[in-house]
Protein backbone atom coordinates (compact mmCIF):
# COMPACT_ATOMS: atom_id res chain seq x y z
CA UNK A 1 0.00 0.00 0.00
CA UNK A 2 1.58 3.53 -1.27
CA UNK A 3 1.44 6.65 -0.02
CA UNK A 4 -0.25 9.70 -1.57
CA UNK A 5 -0.33 13.63 -1.53
CA UNK A 6 -2.99 15.99 -1.51
CA UNK A 7 -2.83 19.53 -3.59
CA UNK A 8 -0.65 22.39 -2.15
CA UNK A 9 -3.47 24.31 -1.39
CA UNK A 10 -1.77 25.24 2.22
CA UNK A 11 1.29 24.97 3.52
CA UNK A 12 0.73 22.02 5.87
CA UNK A 13 -0.96 20.29 3.25
CA UNK A 14 2.12 20.47 0.75
CA UNK A 15 3.96 18.72 3.60
CA UNK A 16 0.98 16.08 4.18
CA UNK A 17 1.31 12.67 3.19
CA UNK A 18 -1.67 10.62 3.53
CA UNK A 19 -2.71 6.31 3.42
CA UNK A 20 -3.49 4.84 -0.29
CA UNK A 21 -6.74 2.71 1.18
CA UNK A 22 -7.28 1.30 -2.28
CA UNK A 23 -5.94 -2.22 -1.37
CA UNK A 24 -8.49 -2.35 1.91
CA UNK A 25 -12.16 -3.99 1.70
CA UNK A 26 -14.68 -1.83 1.90
CA UNK A 27 -16.92 -4.15 4.20
CA UNK A 28 -18.03 -2.43 7.35
CA UNK A 29 -15.96 -4.05 10.44
CA UNK A 30 -17.61 -6.94 11.76
CA UNK A 31 -20.05 -6.25 13.95
CA UNK A 32 -19.78 -9.28 16.15
CA UNK A 33 -15.86 -8.10 17.16
CA UNK A 34 -16.75 -4.99 18.02
CA UNK A 35 -16.66 -3.32 21.52
CA UNK A 36 -17.17 0.36 22.20
CA UNK A 37 -14.49 2.14 23.32
CA UNK A 38 -14.62 4.73 26.62
CA UNK A 39 -12.35 7.31 26.08
CA UNK A 40 -10.48 8.70 29.63
CA UNK A 41 -8.25 12.04 28.13
CA UNK A 42 -5.37 10.59 30.08
CA UNK A 43 -7.17 10.37 33.14
CA UNK A 44 -7.50 7.89 36.19
CA UNK A 45 -10.79 6.82 38.03
CA UNK A 46 -9.83 9.53 40.32
CA UNK A 47 -10.14 12.27 37.38
CA UNK A 48 -6.78 13.00 37.83
CA UNK A 49 -4.68 13.38 34.56
CA UNK A 50 -1.70 10.58 34.23
CA UNK A 51 -1.11 10.79 30.76
CA UNK A 52 -0.54 14.38 29.45
CA UNK A 53 -1.84 15.28 26.12
CA UNK A 54 -4.56 13.35 25.21
CA UNK A 55 -8.28 14.36 24.60
CA UNK A 56 -10.77 14.60 21.92
CA UNK A 57 -10.10 12.93 18.74
CA UNK A 58 -12.61 11.02 16.20
CA UNK A 59 -14.44 8.02 17.84
CA UNK A 60 -13.57 4.60 17.70
CA UNK A 61 -14.72 1.18 18.13
CA UNK A 62 -12.23 -1.61 19.36
CA UNK A 63 -11.72 -4.48 17.06
CA UNK A 64 -11.27 -7.66 19.13
CA UNK A 65 -8.33 -9.23 17.80
CA UNK A 66 -6.76 -12.62 17.89
CA UNK A 67 -3.68 -12.30 19.75
CA UNK A 68 -3.87 -16.43 21.22
CA UNK A 69 -4.10 -18.16 17.49
CA UNK A 70 -5.68 -20.97 20.06
CA UNK A 71 -8.05 -22.23 17.27
CA UNK A 72 -5.54 -25.24 16.20
CA UNK A 73 -5.87 -27.03 12.96
CA UNK A 74 -8.70 -25.86 11.69
CA UNK A 75 -7.92 -23.99 7.96
CA UNK A 76 -9.55 -20.39 7.81
CA UNK A 77 -10.21 -17.97 4.78
CA UNK A 78 -9.29 -14.66 4.58
CA UNK A 79 -12.22 -12.38 3.33
CA UNK A 80 -11.33 -8.65 4.07
CA UNK A 81 -8.29 -7.15 5.19
CA UNK A 82 -9.22 -3.66 7.12
CA UNK A 83 -8.38 -0.59 8.56
CA UNK A 84 -7.57 -0.61 12.24
CA UNK A 85 -8.23 3.10 13.86
CA UNK A 86 -6.49 1.46 17.16
CA UNK A 87 -3.03 -0.06 15.91
CA UNK A 88 -0.80 0.72 12.85
CA UNK A 89 -1.02 -2.14 11.20
CA UNK A 90 -3.75 -3.64 9.33
CA UNK A 91 -5.85 -6.24 10.32
CA UNK A 92 -7.76 -9.09 8.79
CA UNK A 93 -10.88 -11.10 9.02
CA UNK A 94 -10.75 -14.87 8.73
CA UNK A 95 -13.87 -17.23 8.22
CA UNK A 96 -12.68 -20.42 10.06
CA UNK A 97 -14.57 -23.64 8.32
CA UNK A 98 -16.57 -24.21 11.19
CA UNK A 99 -18.59 -20.88 10.78
CA UNK A 100 -16.61 -18.83 13.63
CA UNK A 101 -14.79 -15.52 12.49
CA UNK A 102 -11.78 -13.72 14.08
CA UNK A 103 -9.96 -10.86 13.48
CA UNK A 104 -6.02 -11.12 13.35
CA UNK A 105 -3.13 -8.70 12.75
CA UNK A 106 -2.51 -8.55 8.84
CA UNK A 107 1.11 -9.54 8.16
CA UNK A 108 2.78 -7.76 4.72
CA UNK A 109 1.60 -9.22 1.33
CA UNK A 110 -1.52 -11.56 2.61
CA UNK A 111 -4.09 -11.70 0.33
CA UNK A 112 -7.89 -11.78 0.34
CA UNK A 113 -9.24 -15.52 -0.66
CA UNK A 114 -5.93 -16.83 0.66
CA UNK A 115 -6.03 -19.86 3.63
CA UNK A 116 -4.05 -19.83 6.95
CA UNK A 117 -4.06 -22.41 9.72
CA UNK A 118 -2.41 -22.08 13.25
CA UNK A 119 -1.09 -25.42 14.72
CA UNK A 120 1.28 -26.87 17.57
CA UNK A 121 2.51 -28.87 14.87
CA UNK A 122 4.94 -28.27 11.97
CA UNK A 123 2.92 -26.45 9.31
CA UNK A 124 3.62 -25.32 5.59
CA UNK A 125 6.00 -21.60 6.33
CA UNK A 126 3.71 -19.78 4.55
CA UNK A 127 2.93 -15.89 5.07
CA UNK A 128 -0.27 -16.18 8.11
CA UNK A 129 0.79 -19.19 9.41
CA UNK A 130 0.93 -19.30 13.05
CA UNK A 131 2.79 -22.44 14.54
CA UNK A 132 5.72 -22.94 17.56
CA UNK A 133 8.82 -21.28 17.40
CA UNK A 134 10.91 -24.47 17.15
CA UNK A 135 9.69 -25.51 13.69
CA UNK A 136 10.78 -22.29 11.58
CA UNK A 137 13.82 -22.36 10.38
CA UNK A 138 16.41 -19.72 10.89
CA UNK A 139 16.23 -16.42 9.39
CA UNK A 140 12.87 -16.19 8.19
CA UNK A 141 10.90 -13.38 9.82
CA UNK A 142 8.07 -13.38 12.11
CA UNK A 143 5.82 -11.50 14.35
CA UNK A 144 2.98 -11.37 16.15
CA UNK A 145 5.31 -13.50 19.12
CA UNK A 146 4.42 -14.84 22.35
CA UNK A 147 6.52 -14.40 25.62
CA UNK A 148 5.03 -17.60 27.64
CA UNK A 149 2.80 -20.32 25.86
CA UNK A 150 -0.63 -19.56 25.32
CA UNK A 151 -0.77 -16.47 26.86
CA UNK A 152 -1.01 -14.43 23.20
CA UNK A 153 1.33 -12.73 21.63
CA UNK A 154 2.95 -9.76 22.67
CA UNK A 155 6.40 -9.06 20.96
CA UNK A 156 6.66 -7.42 17.65
CA UNK A 157 2.81 -6.47 16.76
CA UNK A 158 3.12 -2.84 14.98
CA UNK A 159 3.34 -1.73 12.05
CA UNK A 160 6.03 -3.53 9.56
CA UNK A 161 7.45 -5.48 12.78
CA UNK A 162 9.38 -8.31 12.42
CA UNK A 163 11.75 -10.71 14.56
CA UNK A 164 14.33 -13.05 13.06
CA UNK A 165 14.96 -16.60 14.92
CA UNK A 166 18.88 -17.00 15.22
CA UNK A 167 18.68 -20.34 16.73
CA UNK A 168 16.82 -23.16 19.01
CA UNK A 169 18.83 -24.75 21.41
CA UNK A 170 17.00 -26.72 24.65
CA UNK A 171 13.89 -25.23 25.82
CA UNK A 172 14.89 -21.81 24.25
CA UNK A 173 15.19 -19.80 21.18
CA UNK A 174 17.42 -17.19 20.32
CA UNK A 175 15.23 -14.32 18.61
CA UNK A 176 16.54 -10.71 17.14
CA UNK A 177 14.15 -7.78 18.51
CA UNK A 178 13.13 -4.53 16.37
CA UNK A 179 15.41 -2.83 18.23
CA UNK A 180 18.41 -5.21 17.47
CA UNK A 181 18.18 -6.40 20.97
CA UNK A 182 19.03 -10.33 21.21
CA UNK A 183 17.07 -12.22 23.62
CA UNK A 184 15.58 -15.71 24.91
CA UNK A 185 11.97 -17.12 24.41
CA UNK A 186 10.22 -20.99 25.39
CA UNK A 187 10.76 -22.41 21.54
CA UNK A 188 6.99 -23.10 22.45
CA UNK A 189 5.87 -20.05 22.02
CA UNK A 190 3.29 -19.29 18.95
CA UNK A 191 4.38 -16.84 16.09
CA UNK A 192 3.35 -15.32 12.81
CA UNK A 193 5.49 -16.47 9.71
CA UNK A 194 5.34 -12.71 7.81
CA UNK A 195 6.07 -9.70 8.90
CA UNK A 196 3.73 -6.87 10.06
CA UNK A 197 1.59 -4.80 7.37
CA UNK A 198 1.61 -1.20 6.77
CA UNK A 199 5.37 -0.67 7.11
CA UNK A 200 4.80 2.36 5.21
CA UNK A 201 3.25 4.20 8.06
CA UNK A 202 6.28 5.01 9.65
CA UNK A 203 6.84 7.52 6.44
CA UNK A 204 3.33 9.14 7.01
CA UNK A 205 3.51 13.27 7.95
CA UNK A 206 0.98 14.57 9.31
CA UNK A 207 1.07 18.11 8.10
CA UNK A 208 -1.44 19.95 10.84
CA UNK A 209 -2.23 20.05 14.58
CA UNK A 210 -5.60 19.17 13.25
CA UNK A 211 -4.86 16.08 12.13
CA UNK A 212 -3.10 15.24 15.43
CA UNK A 213 -6.65 16.37 17.38
CA UNK A 214 -7.63 13.83 15.34
CA UNK A 215 -6.39 11.40 16.92
CA UNK A 216 -6.82 12.64 20.18
CA UNK A 217 -3.01 14.12 20.61
CA UNK A 218 -3.45 17.54 22.54
CA UNK A 219 -0.59 20.10 21.89
CA UNK A 220 2.72 19.43 23.28
CA UNK A 221 4.77 22.71 24.72
CA UNK A 222 8.66 22.50 25.19
CA UNK A 223 9.87 22.87 28.55
CA UNK A 224 12.38 25.88 27.08
CA UNK A 225 9.55 28.08 26.39
CA UNK A 226 7.92 27.99 29.80
CA UNK A 227 8.50 29.72 32.83
CA UNK A 228 11.11 28.69 35.93
CA UNK A 229 7.64 27.99 37.45
CA UNK A 230 6.29 25.88 34.97
CA UNK A 231 9.30 23.63 33.86
CA UNK A 232 13.01 22.92 35.23
CA UNK A 233 14.10 24.14 31.25
CA UNK A 234 12.08 27.32 31.26
CA UNK A 235 13.52 31.14 31.71
CA UNK A 236 15.53 33.76 30.21
CA UNK A 237 15.30 35.74 27.39
CA UNK A 238 14.82 33.95 23.78
CA UNK A 239 15.90 30.99 22.64
CA UNK A 240 18.84 29.24 24.61
CA UNK A 241 20.23 25.81 25.99
CA UNK A 242 18.51 24.43 29.18
CA UNK A 243 21.11 25.11 31.41
CA UNK A 244 21.73 22.01 32.66
CA UNK A 245 23.65 18.70 32.14
CA UNK A 246 20.75 16.46 31.72
CA UNK A 247 17.30 17.15 30.38
CA UNK A 248 14.40 16.48 32.91
CA UNK A 249 10.92 16.08 33.19
CA UNK A 250 8.88 18.81 34.51
CA UNK A 251 8.70 17.18 38.00
CA UNK A 252 12.91 17.08 37.92
CA UNK A 253 13.61 13.58 36.99
CA UNK A 254 16.10 12.50 34.64
CA UNK A 255 14.64 12.12 31.20
CA UNK A 256 15.60 11.36 27.64
CA UNK A 257 17.22 8.13 27.45
CA UNK A 258 17.34 7.06 30.86
CA UNK A 259 16.94 3.39 31.49
CA UNK A 260 13.90 2.41 33.84
CA UNK A 261 14.29 -1.47 33.40
CA UNK A 262 14.92 -2.86 36.94
CA UNK A 263 18.19 -4.19 37.74
CA UNK A 264 17.12 -7.38 39.32
CA UNK A 265 14.08 -8.07 37.08
CA UNK A 266 13.57 -11.51 36.56
CA UNK A 267 13.74 -12.06 33.02
CA UNK A 268 17.30 -10.19 32.90
CA UNK A 269 18.90 -13.45 32.53
CA UNK A 270 17.25 -14.06 29.17
CA UNK A 271 18.49 -10.92 27.14
CA UNK A 272 21.72 -12.07 25.29
CA UNK A 273 22.35 -8.63 24.26
CA UNK A 274 20.97 -4.80 25.11
CA UNK A 275 20.15 -2.48 22.16
CA UNK A 276 23.21 -0.67 24.28
CA UNK A 277 25.46 -2.67 22.05
CA UNK A 278 27.15 -3.69 25.41
CA UNK A 279 26.70 -7.30 25.61
CA UNK A 280 25.07 -8.64 28.38
CA UNK A 281 24.63 -5.26 30.22
CA UNK A 282 21.13 -5.17 31.98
Amino acid sequence: MALKRSKPTTPARRQATFYDFSGLSKKKPEKSLLVSKKRTSGRNNQGRITIRHRGGGAKRNIRIIDFKRNKFDIPAKVETIEYDPNRGARIALLAYKDGEKRYIIAPKDLAIGQEVISSKKQVEIKTGNAMPIKYIPSGIPVFNVELEPEKGAKLARGAGNAVYIMGVEGKYAQLKMPSNEIRLIKKDCLCTVGRGSNSERRHVKIGNAGRKRHLGKRPTVRGTAMNPADHPHGGGEGKQPIGMKHPKTPWGKPALGVRTRKKKKITNKLIIKRRSKKRGKK
